[in-house]
């Protein structure tokens, strides 16, 4: 296992420090057989966003590689990226769901849907697991945060990060954890299923060392692991928007909503916490919209949608009229869309992970609501912890003096930005080499 390290000033081991450009391109290696494993086509964008980077680099090193994808919508995802598809897992049928033996409560036919439908329907997942990963060499982990159960129990998430990362290892494929952030992880079994999934892996890595903790805390030995920055840092440079395209007469904040980020602080969130921070962000957008600013609300995910409708609900009662023209909600639907929403505006106020990132790697000057170690992390990677604020004691006004802090501040953080983004990918670049060249 690669013991590279990553600190925030790309420092890597010396056998790594010199990447072998001519193998991105030009190489002829051996034909590869590849499969990313993800929550991809649910419409979580930073999750497309981060699919879409490391597929963009695998293809490089392997012009003629074979590439599938292991995904929860296999539709949207094979017409998306041009490669198979295949279902995670296929014991919960959707159009089953709502027949009267899988909604009842009645624990005698709990007890025998589980005998006569779950069981078999099981073992059948295993068996078809087993024909996908025989037509693979490596079953790739990439990015995001794989390595949780915030919105699933042991027996869903977890379970299937485990299932698959065995069957893989009982074939003798290459198991890879590639850049993977965890936390929070609450139930005993999910603990031992995620610990035992990455003891499977021949190569792990984590986005943050906030994760390292977190998996220590559980009792993963992490000694050998290396860090990396998370792998949008990397993103092709030709999707990147011009910085430079978009002018307005007035300056534009983005803001980024959430729907229910709480779930990833403590495992039962409070509803106040979830209406205090959308009262916080709408103080501070009804302020910026008096003071002749322009405002973006950005989302991350398509469950954000009815969130950012509540939110401009909240303006209206608050009183803010003659809006039009000055508040843009235009949900993005695609990873371009957001892209270019991020590229439009001058300052970010956000709270998506990837919101905050995609802001950070398009050089804007971002205040970051966090609700996870992960935003912290990444903030204090970036040299930006004084810009982070916690969403469980997000306050209104402080909320606003930070944001006139951050605004006076602008040009010292653009240029720190820009040379962290630039430590960032040069540790990436590091990285692939390390995964593409050595373990796949």
């Amino acid at each position: 296992m690669n013991t590279a390290s990553y600190s925030g000033n790309a420092r890597v081991p010396n056998n790594l420090q010199e990447t072998p450009k001519q193998f991105s391109c030009h190489v002829r290696i051996q034909k590869k057989k590849i499969a990313f494993f993800g929550l991809f086509g649910v419409g979580n964008l930073g999750n497309e966003i981060t699919l879409q980077t490391i597929l963009s680099h695998a293809r490089k090193y392997f012009p003629d590689a074979e590439f599938k994808c292991i995904c929860w919508n296999v539709t949207d995802t094979s017409l998306r990226y041009e490669i198979p598809a295949f279902p995670i897992s296929i014991r919960f049928p959707q159009k089953s769901a709502a027949k009267w033996y899988m909604r009842s409560t009645n624990p005698v036919i709990r007890v025998l849907r589980q005998l006569l439908i779950g069981m078999p329907r099981e073992l059948l997942d295993w068996f078809r697991i087993f024909h996908i990963l025989i037509g693979v060499n490596t079953l790739i982990f990439p990015g995001t945060g794989y390595l949780t159960d915030a919105y699933s129990n042991a027996l869903g998430w977890p379970y299937d990060v485990f299932k698959w990362s065995l069957i893989a290892r009982l074939l003798r494929r290459k198991v890879l954890f590639v850049s993977v952030g965890a936390g929070p992880i609450y139930h005993p079994l999910s603990k031992w299923l995620i610990k035992s999934a990455l003891s499977l892996a021949h190569y792990r890595s984590f986005r943050d060392t906030s994760t390292l903790t977190c998996l220590r805390m559980i009792g993963f030995s992490t000694d050998n692991d290396p860090v990396y920055p998370d792998l949008v840092f990397n993103l092709d440079q030709v999707v990147v928007p011009s910085p430079h395209v978009y002018k307005r007469p007035r300056r534009v904040i983005g803001i980024g909503l959430m729907d229910d980020p709480g779930r990833y602080s403590v495992e039962t969130p409070s509803n106040a916490t979830h209406l205090s921070y959308l009262h916080a962000l709408a103080t501070l957008v009804h302020s910026l919209l008096v003071r002749n600013y322009d405002v973006r609300l950005l989302i991350g995910d398509v469950y954000d949608i009815p969130v950012t409708r509540h939110f401009t609900e909240l303006l209206t009662q608050s009183g803010l009229k003659a809006t039009q023209g000055r508040l843009f909600n235009e949900p993005a639907a695609s990873v371009d869309q957001l892209l270019s929403q991020v590229a439009s505006t001058d300052l970010v106020v956000a709270t998506r992970f990837h919101n905050v990132l995609l802001s950070l790697l398009l050089g804007k000057p971002v205040i970051s609501i966090t609700f996870h170690h992960k935003g912290v992390s990444l903030m204090t990677q970036m040299g930006l912890a004084e810009y982070c604020l916690d969403i469980n004691t997000l306050d209104a006004q402080r909320l606003i003096q930070k944001f006139c802090e951050l605004e006076n501040d602008a040009d010292r953080v653009k240029s720190a930005i820009r040379q962290k983004t630039k430590e960032c990918r040069e540790a990436l670049d590091q990285q692939y080499s390390a995964i593409f060249l050595h373990n796949v």
